[in-house]
């Protein structure tokens, strides 16, 4: 489906048309006047309204002020058949995207449809990126006050104009996807999707089917034709998020479909002209990834044209409060707190620490923090990290750096704290349970 139409109007034959018409393109939902209209707003926004001027029991002109304050990023095409200029100036004052009259051609009404949906998604990528940039860098503080952080939007700004593959390579948490987002904000293709897929995610025999495509009863389930990822970012970006982990069988088709840049669904014999970016991103580090076998080196470099390596947040604490801020001021307007800030003591606990999870984890400390605080600032007894400091644990291999160390024990500190429940802990960790499971493992921690 292209988006989701909302029609509001109280010709039932004009509703069954337009519903016939739009329904094999837009997902269509109906509304007869202006009650009906105010019962769908607890439901998602639509990504386009019709709205009729003349309804039974409201002007379509006192309805939009609400739709746009319900649904800002809808936009509104305002169909009428007693069309005045001072109504369409009324109209475009108060948010429509465009007047048509009544009657009107289904095709203009088509074509004046998708435009107004590639305007949404224009709003909402230019949001993205706002909000991508007020997270990583504490809302009004300077963008990344880390000179790590400056010189890696220094270097996405050259290169993302340029459509060049990109690896994004740090710890998880570090941010990965905000950059990945930045870097589509950035470019050419930023007014076409960015589709995002976390390879680690998928069971094997899923995966090609969803990067490919598939055609019906290629496996078992395959109850229908599937249009791949690939093509769906046809002239955008994808994003494939823990490459690393994606199985090397399925690397070395993706290998195929970046050097031919055809696709070619599971089960069929057409391959498919492909022409999407792509961004891929790992939290191993890629030499020791292909060292293990994880990761095609040929696929490596065809991925690595350039290479965005983000430092974790312990390398960086200049970001540490600016973030920590950032996330106070979120939280606690979502919680409907005033809370002024971070004691001293808060203060130096959240930049003394280590942050194993990352800016992840900070977001999930402080939003936890809002949540419990009761004074009108987050004090060091709010935070649920400990003032660990290495010390070795009898029994284990203790030839660990200090930072793997310092890790270690903020790994052994939060398993307690969760009753050594993995879940709960890789959760307050800000870490995937995978990344968890394979730091306890290296770390020889006893659970």
């Amino acid at each position: 489906m292209k988006g989701k139409i909302l029609i509001v109007d109280d010709e039932a034959d004009l509703r069954a048309m337009l519903k016939s018409i739009l329904e094999d393109d837009y997902a269509v939902t109906l509304a007869e006047d202006g009650a009906a209209l105010q019962r769908l707003y607890t439901q998602d926004a639509p990504d386009v309204i019709l709205l009729d001027l003349k309804l039974p029991d409201a002007n379509g002109l006192d309805l939009l002020p609400q739709i746009k304050k319900t649904w800002p990023e809808t936009e509104v095409i305002v169909l009428t058949g007693e069309a005045t200029f001072e109504a369409a100036v009324q109209a475009t004052k108060r948010g429509a995207y465009h007047f048509i009259n009544k009657p009107f051609d289904t095709q203009a009404l088509q074509v004046t449809i998708d435009r107004a949906i590639e305007n949404r998604q224009q709003k909402e990528e230019n949001n993205s990126l706002r909000r991508a940039l007020s997270t990583m860098s504490g809302g009004s503080a300077p963008i990344f006050q880390s000179a790590a952080l400056q010189n890696v939007v220094r270097t996405i700004e050259r290169v993302a104009p340029n459509d060049v593959t990109i690896l994004i390579t740090g710890e998880s948490g570090t941010g990965k996807e905000v950059i990945a987002d930045l870097i589509h904000s950035l470019s050419a293709r930023a007014r076409n999707r960015i589709i995002k897929i976390n390879c680690a995610a998928l069971p094997r025999e899923l995966i090609e089917s969803e990067l490919f495509g598939s055609k019906k009863g290629a496996f078992t389930g395959s109850s229908a034709d599937r249009q791949g990822l690939f093509r769906q970012a046809e002239g955008g970006t994808l994003f494939l998020d823990e490459i690393s982990e994606m199985p090397i069988d399925t690397q070395s088709k993706l290998l195929r479909v970046l050097q031919d840049q055809e696709v070619r669904p599971v089960g069929d014999t057409t391959s498919y002209k492909t022409n999407c970016r792509i961004i891929a991103a790992t939290n191993r580090k890629p030499d020791d990834a292909i060292k293990d076998g994880k990761l095609r080196e040929d696929l490596f470099y065809r991925i690595s044209a350039i290479t965005v390596h983000l430092p974790p947040l312990r390398e960086r604490r200049d970001d540490i409060m600016p973030l920590a801020n950032a996330f106070l001021k979120r939280f606690a307007a979502q919680a409907n707190r005033t809370l002024r800030g971070f004691t001293t003591q808060a203060v130096e606990r959240l930049t003394s620490f280590e942050w194993p999870g990352n800016v992840r984890q900070l977001q999930n400390e402080i939003q936890r923090a809002v949540l419990l605080s009761e004074g009108p600032e987050v004090n060091v007894t709010d935070l649920s990290i400990s003032d660990i400091k290495f010390v070795p644990t009898e029994g284990h291999d203790t030839s660990f750096t200090l930072l793997e160390g310092v890790e270690r024990n903020a790994i052994i500190q939060m398993l307690k704290e969760t009753g050594g429940n993995k879940l709960e802990t890789a959760k307050r960790l800000g870490i995937g349970r995978q990344t968890l499971y394979n730091k306890i493992k290296a770390y020889g921690i006893d659970v």
